[in-house]
């Protein structure tokens, strides 16, 4: 097994354990402040406050209205939230959709600094230019009726921005494996008194689709499965 191959099955080992999660949405233990956090997923060098985040983005990267994977959305401060937000976009689902992994906002069990993935944020600006936003909060389990102000998008640049979707569709790869290897499991506890040669067939199966699964997201065929070089 190759380096590359092995490195992607611990990633779909870490997909599984985050599936596991007693809380939903959350995948970090620890308490996490927003501004590292978006820091840390985008590789946007920018230091400081969250509020101070779209000043300071001036001159060395590009802004915007057009949200993009990978990129941050810049949130203005506001009374009750007074050093500002950032979140790091995951997923871009319409031109007035998308979806957000940040830190620090819902209040889950109790506690906050937690991180949340894939969250639901959503344009009601008049102008749908992004200036006004509704996000998903966890203990309501809604949008809710707050309307956030916001600067605009941060955009990394173009490598990082290549990363970022690459592991977008690897994370969308590893989920469906994670699918596949609980729907296993589930066929093994159904087949208890199944053939033991029953139960290695269906486990082969699944093996083989999960590696079919890491060959896509890879951006091409399995290393096992590649043609034997001439002789």
């Amino acid at each position: 097994m190759t380096k590359r191959t092995r490195t992607l099955w611990g990633s779909i080992a870490a997909a599984a354990m985050i599936s596991l999660l007693p809380v939903s949405g959350a995948v970090a233990d620890g308490y996490w402040q927003c501004v590292p956090f978006a820091r840390l997923m985008s590789g946007i060098q920018i230091f400081g406050d969250a509020r101070t985040w779209w000043g300071q983005a001036a001159g060395k990267y590009d802004t915007g209205s057009v949200p993009k994977i990978g990129s941050v959305l810049s949130f203005k401060p506001t009374g009750r939230m007074n050093l500002g937000h950032v979140a790091f976009v995951s997923q871009v689902l319409t031109d007035r959709v998308i979806q957000v992994t940040h830190a620090n906002w819902s209040v889950m069990n109790g506690a906050r600094g937690q991180v949340e993935q894939d969250v639901t944020v959503v344009d009601v600006s008049p102008a749908g230019d992004w200036t006004q936003v509704k996000v998903w909060y966890d203990p309501i389990r809604d949008l809710g009726t707050t309307v956030y102000p916001t600067h605009g998008f941060i955009y990394q640049n173009a490598q990082a921005t290549k990363i970022a979707v690459a592991t977008s569709k690897l994370a969308l790869a590893q989920d469906a494996a994670v699918s596949l290897a609980k729907s296993a499991a589930n066929q093994v506890a159904a087949s208890v008194r199944a053939s033991p040669l029953d139960l290695i067939n269906q486990a082969a199966d699944s093996t083989d689709r999960i590696a079919a699964l890491i060959a896509a997201a890879s951006g091409g065929q399995a290393e096992d499965d590649k043609p034997a070089a001439p002789r």
